[in-house]
């Protein structure tokens, strides 16, 4: 492009050629800004200014203490801020401020005075973990008169790691922390130090690395709940295993997530490759045999080509990023003259509040399939035509052409959700799934071998797994932990699956009971 005064063209028609062409890249670069600047210094909700609340994860105002209750006023409906109860089945203990016996007695009469009630207020108390140590003590026996019968002891229950000094109640929460909280396995070392228990963090990494080889069989029947499934998820993201084989330790290896199940039985499967090329999925998609929704990327369209049992449904979430992208790039000053833009995600809210009115409704698949027919078809087929019309007024390489030219790319993928209640209108949920790897990865930031990538693949799926149908994380792993050692058959391994276990049974059972 021709930029000193001695190279600009004489005819005028050229020159203009090169003015809107100048014009054109500063409006692409100040939109770039803007977006980086939206980025940085913004909010990062997809919520659009002047737009009404319609995004499943658009953020609701709270209270610093607790949720608020409505309250009738004639006229009107006012919002008043209370305190939210501490749980019931919390334990209470009872600390009594009683007067002084001499204050007992009424000044006026000298009676004693008599109790007619109490007031309490009740305060949360947290008592830090508490670390203890398990004797197992087996008595040994032998008959005084025979010396030949030898010395009778009984066995020892079966442990998670044989030989070693962790029970399932420490193996339990040191994968909780790490798999649930994003703790590092050198701050929890650090944490137990300090409770007087030295315990480096290899061998915190090595009992990981077991306990996730022992969880195998379960997270092999997750993956047969997936594909038994109808409406299968995926995502991935990346990870960093120091020590591959032919791969630098600054490379990028894939965690890849899958998030279906049978209806009731939601299955969560986390599975670790070095790549993410097309042969990934197409290995993890071998016998699955019904609906993939996934986000824009070309690998899955790749991996499912030749094949009609799999089809391809898109994400509207991913259709909505661009638009809200372009919304930004206009700047705070032009925001809200980013017609097309703006246009574009008032659309994609209209259907997500159509999405919002069937989860509010209790709708089952058939009802959600009808609503969708009668409320969102109209409004895509307006859509449709609204954008065949934009696709031609707006510039291709802007930002709000570049989400028309997504959304016109995916648009076939994206309206096959009508065709089937049982299809969720986003992948949101393989996202939502991924999302507490994604946080933990921030503090731990590689994983040291591909044993212990394998091992954390295995642990985040029956973590999130156990999450989605119900449990609290600890509670599940112990109790898992405690009977996993002694699991011998496929009927075994089924009913220590979470959705065969009572979330509410495990987490009232005594540590003592659990620990055997």
């Amino acid at each position: 492009m021709a930029t000193e005064p001695e190279t600009l063209p004489d005819d005028p028609e050229q020159l203009k050629a090169l003015v809107r062409s100048y014009k054109a890249e500063t409006e692409r670069l100040q939109e770039m800004l803007n977006i980086l600047r939206a980025k940085q210094f913004g909010p990062t909700s997809e919520k659009a200014v002047d737009q009404y609340a319609l995004f499943d994860e658009a953020e609701v105002e709270t209270a610093e203490e607790g949720p608020s209750e409505a309250v009738e006023v004639p006229g009107h409906t006012r919002t008043k801020r209370g305190r939210k109860p501490l749980p019931d089945n919390l334990p209470r203990e009872e600390i009594v401020h009683d007067l002084p016996d001499e204050d007992k007695v009424c000044a006026e009469d000298g009676a004693a005075l008599e109790r007619i009630g109490e007031e309490v207020a009740e305060q949360l108390d947290v008592i830090p973990a508490k670390v203890q140590v398990l004797r197992h003590v087996r008595p040994k026996y032998a008959c005084p008169c025979c010396e030949d019968t030898g010395v009778h002891t009984p066995a020892m229950p079966p442990q998670p790691i044989p030989g070693s000094i962790a029970s399932p109640g420490l193996l339990a929460h040191v994968a909780t922390a790490k798999y649930v909280d994003g703790l590092p396995l050198y701050r929890m070392a650090t944490i137990l130090e300090r409770a007087g228990v030295d315990l480096p963090r290899a061998t915190l990494a090595h009992w990981m690395v077991r306990m996730g080889e022992a969880v195998q069989p379960l997270v092999n029947l997750l993956g047969d709940a997936l594909e038994a499934g109808p409406v299968l998820q995926m995502d991935e993201t990346p990870v960093q295993v120091l020590k591959e084989r032919g791969k630098k330790a600054t490379s990028q290896s894939y965690m890849w997530i899958q998030k279906g199940g049978p209806p009731g039985k939601p299955a969560i499967r986390f599975r670790y490759a070095p790549t993410r090329g097309h042969e990934v999925p197409k290995r993890l998609l071998a016998d699955f045999h019904g609906y993939l929704q996934t986000d824009g990327y070309s690998a899955y369209g790749t991996a499912l080509a030749g094949r009609d049992d799999v089809v391809a449904v898109g994400c509207w979430a991913h259709a909505r990023r661009p638009f809200d992208e372009a919304i930004k790039a206009h700047g705070k000053k032009k925001a809200k003259k980013a017609g097309h833009a703006r246009q574009g995600l008032d659309y994609i809210q209209q259907l997500y509040a159509i999405e919002r009115q069937a989860r509010d409704q209790g709708l089952d698949a058939a009802a959600r399939y009808r609503l969708r027919q009668d409320q969102a078809k109209p409004l895509l087929d307006e859509m449709r035509a609204w954008l065949d019309e934009a696709l031609t007024a707006v510039p291709p390489k802007s930002a709000t052409g570049k989400a028309l030219h997504y959304l016109a790319g995916q648009w076939e993928r994206l309206v096959r959700y009508l065709g089937d209640g049982r299809i969720p209108i986003d992948n949101n949920g393989a996202e939502n799934a991924i999302r507490p790897f994604v946080l933990g990865r921030k503090n731990w930031l590689f994983s040291n071998s591909i044993a212990g990538a394998t091992a954390s693949a295995n642990l985040y799926s029956l973590v999130e797994t156990a999450k989605a149908n119900g449990h609290e994380p600890y509670a599940y792993l112990r109790h898992l932990f405690k009977e996993l050692p002694a699991t011998d058959s496929a009927e075994a391994y089924e009913a220590l699956l979470p959705w065969n276990l009572d979330p509410k049974t495990l987490q009232s059972a005594p540590q003592a009971a659990i620990d055997g």
